[in-house]
């Protein structure tokens, strides 16, 4: 589902993705733009309006400190942790592909381990996640 509105408040963003949402796009989205965030949803890849996605980090940070890294059998592997870093930096499976000399779809593996080990369902909750789990840093 892609949500294609002019509500860009943290309340109807949080309630677009919490219902399923991949994609939230204000009404200021080009044809090319939506076409792209239908094509992302299709293929189960998050793909959120600037603007949104910098109320999200802005949100995450205000968020209360949550507990350390998990320990256990959940633990992100090396690999699946630098991968994490990188969505919280933003980046698309295929500049994550390139950044790691990997295919796209070695990283939608680790990107769909990563939505698993950490209860995600799509990427804004995986970068809230790195961010209050010391994986990332929020931007400033």
């Amino acid at each position: 589902m892609v949500v294609l509105t002019t509500y860009a408040d943290d309340e109807s963003i949080i309630a677009a993705l919490q219902a399923g949402a991949l994609g939230y796009l204000t009404k200021d989205a080009t044809r090319a733009e939506i076409g792209r965030a239908v094509l992302a949803a299709a293929a189960g890849q998050a793909v959120l309006d600037p603007q949104v996605q910098q109320r999200l980090l802005i949100a995450a940070v205000r968020a209360p400190a949550a507990e350390p890294a998990m320990t256990g059998e959940g633990d992100l592997t090396p690999r699946e942790a630098e991968v994490l870093r990188l969505i919280a930096a933003g980046k698309s499976n295929r500049e994550i592909a390139r950044a790691l000399f990997v295919s796209e779809a070695t990283v939608k593996t680790h990107v769909n381990r990563i939505f698993a080990k950490t209860g995600s369902r799509d990427r804004g909750q995986a970068m809230r996640y790195a961010y209050t789990r010391g994986y990332a840093d929020p931007p400033r």
